[in-house]
């Protein structure tokens, strides 16, 4: 079993930045595809990035696409988005995401490929 807690949200005016952290217990996620998604209201969970199990592929939505970066440190068993140039239509509550992978595909773009999902942080960017 595997808990996943996402910080480092918060509220951060149109152009900043904020770094997500996902720490990962109870089971390393080294060997697991990883992946943060985003909720507004109303609206269903949408896929931001993802990253294989070795860390060599990645993927993004094309909204966050040059903006944002998927990362991890697997001796932290924690990994991150780095998201720069924000801007108001990110405002969003943000989950990570985590799943055993047997190979390195980066083909995890819906929220139910994921065995394991944290609780979200908001991410509120004000104009």
């Amino acid at each position: 079993q595997v808990q996943l807690v996402e910080s480092g949200g918060g509220l951060v005016q149109a152009g900043g930045s904020l770094r997500l952290s996902c720490a990962a217990s109870g089971r390393t996620v080294s060997s697991s595809a990883v992946g943060w998604f985003r909720q507004t209201p109303g609206k269903e969970r949408e896929f931001v990035a993802v990253m294989s199990r070795s860390g060599d592929n990645t993927y993004y939505a094309d909204s966050v696409k040059g903006r944002f970066t998927i990362s991890r440190d697997n001796a932290k068993n924690t990994v991150y988005l780095q998201m720069n140039s924000l801007r108001p239509e990110d405002t969003a509550v943000y989950y990570c995401a985590a799943t055993p992978a047997s190979s390195d595909s980066v083909y995890y773009l819906r929220v139910r490929s994921y065995i394991y999902r944290g609780q979200g942080t908001q991410v509120t960017v004000s104009s």
